[in-house]
């Protein structure tokens, strides 16, 4: 006989915290993957934001690695924030199974070909007529060595800010969300998360500090919140592709990075937030006007995210759905 302490034979028997684990997990999957998101990447930052990049109580200063202190001070902990709390919960919530459709549909590449022009130009345009907008129509030509420099910016920010944050709020939280509330609601919830995973860097150099206006978080987090919206479609309309979202968000980062000081040096800033978060909030209200609010959402389930039904009824792990067919046994376990 089994115990959970020992056998009668005086030899231990495997704890079962593991299955205590998931069945916590699986009662509040989202509750528990923004703390892990949050708590681990905050925690990590910790050394950056003490140091002389940061509030200065810290007598270190990280090194510049591709002419940025963010590589080494920031970047670990988005790794471990939401990719890593999206790995932990789908392994967790959906086991090995869950695990495989997860990395598989970080792959998906294959839409719409309208799709990958939507994705690399939107942005670049929408930036380039926000920017003409808040500057006046005053606009410089941007250098050679931004325009050689942007696409190998736009393949480095895939692998670290696309990789380390759109498989965990787009791929995990974004599905689960819409299967409990409508996609609208779904985006003005995950947006200020979102937004507010970043707050502590604000008091570090890559939010401007100390010379940055005690506001700038709070217009930076309507930019989250009003981008959410557009990424939300563009998830939704390319089959829940992870790589395209992956592509929206470092589009935006790119060209802020590395084009927009160049051709609206007057914008910089509260002011270039402002100016890309009323971009963000014009393309968001046409979204949801011409969307009706559903925000391309299709509540029929994928291939890769139904695929596991057969192991369900065998009693194996599923992957997580992307919608209401998929989520159906979740429902009464998926908490706000």
């Amino acid at each position: 006989m089994t115990q959970n302490r020992t056998a009668l034979s005086g030899a231990p028997v495997p704890d079962r915290l593991p299955a205590r684990l998931r069945a916590i997990a699986r009662a509040r999957p989202l509750t528990y993957f923004f703390l892990l998101a949050n708590g681990l990447s905050w925690v990590a930052w910790v050394p950056y934001i003490l140091s002389q990049n940061g509030l200065g109580v810290w007598d270190y200063r990280f090194p510049a690695i591709l002419g940025t202190t963010q590589v080494l001070g920031v970047l670990p902990g988005a790794y471990l924030g939401p990719i890593g709390a999206a790995f932990a919960m789908t392994a967790l919530v959906d086991g090995r199974t869950g695990l495989r459709a997860w990395t598989r549909r970080l792959w998906r590449w294959r839409v719409g070909g309208r799709w990958y022009a939507v994705t690399l130009l939107s942005v670049p345009a929408g930036m380039l007529l926000t920017g003409l907008a808040f500057s006046g129509g005053q606009i410089a030509t941007p250098s050679a060595a931004a325009l050689s420099a942007f696409v190998p910016m736009l393949v480095f920010q895939m692998i670290t800010t696309g990789l380390a944050e759109e498989p965990g709020w787009r791929d995990f939280a974004l599905p689960r969300l819409q299967s409990r509330f409508s996609p609208l609601r779904s985006a003005f919830v995950l947006g200020p998360l979102w937004g507010v995973w970043h707050f502590p860097l604000f008091l570090t150099e890559w939010g401007g500090y100390p010379e940055a206006s005690w506001f700038r978080p709070l217009v930076f987090l309507g930019f989250c919140v009003a981008f959410n919206i557009v990424m939300s479609w563009v998830f939704n309309r390319t089959g829940q592709s992870v790589p395209f979202s992956m592509l929206m968000h470092v589009g935006v980062n790119t060209f802020a990075s590395v084009m927009w000081t160049e051709m609206f040096p007057a914008l910089d800033g509260e002011l270039a937030l402002i100016a890309m978060g009323s971009g963000a909030a014009v393309a968001a209200t046409v979204i949801v006007i011409a969307t009706r609010g559903r925000l391309g959402y299709d509540p029929l389930p994928s291939p890769d995210r139904g695929e596991t039904a057969s192991a369900r009824h065998a009693g194996g792990a599923t992957a997580p759905s992307a919608h209401h067919a998929g989520y159906a046994r979740d429902r009464t376990m998926i908490d706000s």
